[in-house]
């Protein structure tokens, strides 16, 4: 049988320090490190100012985008993927109410363990708004971005909605302003959003025929009448699109999120996907529905299922290609509370509890936060650099054969975490000189207590119920190749390649191993392939006997 190809040493990123262990501890080592790094020129010629035209990624990065958007972008967490890796975000729950039903909503507060849109743990005034905001942005300098998403509607509650933007944009002149919403008085505000600089809107549309719509939405209480059926998802859809088509035409940025929701809209969001980006939507986030039925919503008492991992980025790839909507698609959400605090997929919320910016003054730390972004950019130019260098892309240039990668990482664009510390994953697709995230993957954390788990814990012999989260957490993995974490012990090791998943430790920048390692396992899947297809037997030289693929070989995809 021909030799497996062996695994190639990773190329170290220049002079990058390869034991960053979070974006603070980025930003640090970069600021000690060279300022110097060169980024890759931007191509010629930009794209255009709304809707991202291709597959190139400006989800991903700022490169080849319109320099106005590419600003709005760059640091902005949710609408750029690369951004995401470095800068925290804030949402402030200051709207209550709510001027519509969905099947998959709840709005519950007081739900401090549960991490899902529309809940929170308490209600804030603008006035209290502020003040947590000044204390978390001081503590948490890498927090870019404040958002209105709950737990009701915001434009629903558009006095405490306004009102909190104008005393933030105030007093904390450098945080980008951002609204969530359903879409049914979007257009009723358009001229208030855009005075306020608030130049980031997300509009949460579901359907654009209302036959589908009827599916998803009980009622709609619009000017004064509460409607329902078909009526009622008509009237939301025309808004909804009517809003829309309104933001574009002034320039300000807008995300499209949808739910798939299995056997009601998961087919119908390829024709959502198209019509939003042939409206100006920059950006189309079609996220999974949240079912449990411990939530009481309508879906999750009735049994509707949410998608599989495999059913998401399969609708999103459709979305994204050539037969769907050609759209950029948002990879990395985490459909966050109304609440959250911190990077995407951290919710640090409980460090900001009223005792913390309610008593007494809070100084805003405008010159040291600053500095932190500072620090930051000259850490992701290292990065981009290293990228260049290995000639790394996510771009139209896919090549043959690619394998999902999975990725332990506690942020800063580095493999930096515990196999057993992660609660969740990130999930790439690999290959020669390709890296590209393509979703996130949520699991329960294996190591529990010490702040390192050894082999003992990790191999089962340690806390009783190991094993099952530990299978659970490998079925979740099942179609990658991979999973980088910076340490792992024997028994999740064993657990993982029994599942035909290599564990692979490594402390290095995240699109470089994940690049290197896509490159080895595709050709070492394309060989076992071959290998496996045709094996010449030592009775039956001149008859080659097929055998089924290997499991690497079963992983790699085009």
């Amino acid at each position: 049988m021909t030799p497996q190809p062996a695994r190639p040493a990773p190329v170290p990123a220049r002079s990058i320090p390869l034991t960053v262990l979070s974006p603070a501890e980025a930003a640090a080592a970069a600021a000690a490190a060279s300022a110097s790094a060169p980024v890759a020129a931007a191509p010629s010629s930009p794209s255009p100012a709304a809707g991202c035209a291709s597959t190139q990624g400006c989800g991903t990065s700022t490169t080849g985008l319109d320099p106005a958007i590419a600003e709005k972008v760059a640091n902005h967490p949710c609408y750029s993927q690369e951004a995401h890796q470095y800068y925290a975000r804030m949402h402030v729950p200051v709207a209550p109410g709510c001027n519509i039903q969905c099947n998959y909503c709840n709005r519950k507060f007081d739900c401090a363990n549960e991490s899902r849109p529309g809940v929170t743990s308490k209600l804030l005034t603008p006035e209290q708004a502020l003040a947590k905001v000044k204390r978390v942005a001081s503590e948490i300098k890498q927090m870019s971005v404040l958002g209105v998403a709950g737990p009701g509607e915001p434009l629903a509650n558009a006095g405490r909605t306004f009102r909190t933007m104008e005393l933030v944009a105030r007093e904390c002149p450098d945080i980008k302003l951002c609204v969530s919403t359903n879409g049914l008085t979007l257009v009723d505000h358009v001229d208030r959003i855009a005075d306020l600089g608030i130049d980031h809107v997300t509009i949460t549309i579901n359907m654009i025929d209302p036959e589908v719509g009827e599916r998803i939405y009980p009622w709609v209480a619009f000017r004064g009448k509460r409607h329902t059926g078909r009526e009622a998802s008509k009237i939301l859809v025309e808004r909804q699109l009517e809003g829309l088509a309104a933001l574009t035409e002034r320039g300000i940025l807008c995300k499209v999120n949808s739910v798939m929701i299995p056997g009601v809209n998961d087919e119908h969001l390829v024709e959502v996907s198209r019509t939003v980006r042939g409206m100006g939507a920059f950006l189309h986030n079609v996220m999974p529905l949240v079912s449990a039925p411990e939530h009481g919503t309508h879906y999750g008492l009735t049994g509707q299922r949410g998608p599989t991992p495999q059913e998401l980025k399969a609708l999103q790839d459709r979305c994204e290609g050539d037969d769907g909507a050609q759209m950029n698609m948002m990879r990395h959400c985490r459909q966050c509370r109304a609440d959250a605090v911190g990077l995407l997929g951290e919710d640090r919320g409980d460090e900001f509890g009223p005792e913390t910016y309610l008593e007494g003054e809070v100084t805003y730390d405008l010159a040291g936060r600053q500095e932190a972004h500072a620090a930051i950019e000259r850490w992701r130019s290292d990065v981009r650099a290293t990228r260049e260098e290995l000639r790394i892309s996510a771009g139209a240039a896919k090549p043959e054969r690619t394998v999902l990668i999975a990725v332990a990482t506690k942020g800063g664009g580095v493999v930096n975490q515990h196999f057993g510390h992660a609660e969740e994953f990130w999930i790439y697709e690999a290959g020669e000189r390709w890296a590209r995230l393509v979703g996130t993957r949520s699991v329960a954390r294996y190591c529990e207590g010490a702040s390192e788990c050894d082999d003992e814990e990790e191999s089962g012999k340690g806390e009783s119920g190991k094993g099952s989260v530990l299978d659970r957490t490998a079925s979740m993995l099942s179609d990658c190749a991979a999973v980088l974490c910076s340490r792992i012990g024997n028994g999740p090791r064993e657990t993982l390649a029994a599942a035909g998943i290599e564990a692979v430790e490594c402390y290095d920048i995240i699109d470089s191993v994940v690049a290197t390692e896509g490159a080895r396992l595709a050709a070492q899947g394309a060989q076992q392939a071959a290998d496996d297809l045709f094996e010449d037997t030592p009775d039956e030289l001149s008859a080659p006997r097929p055998r089924s693929a290997g499991p690497v070989a079963a992983k790699v995809g085009s």
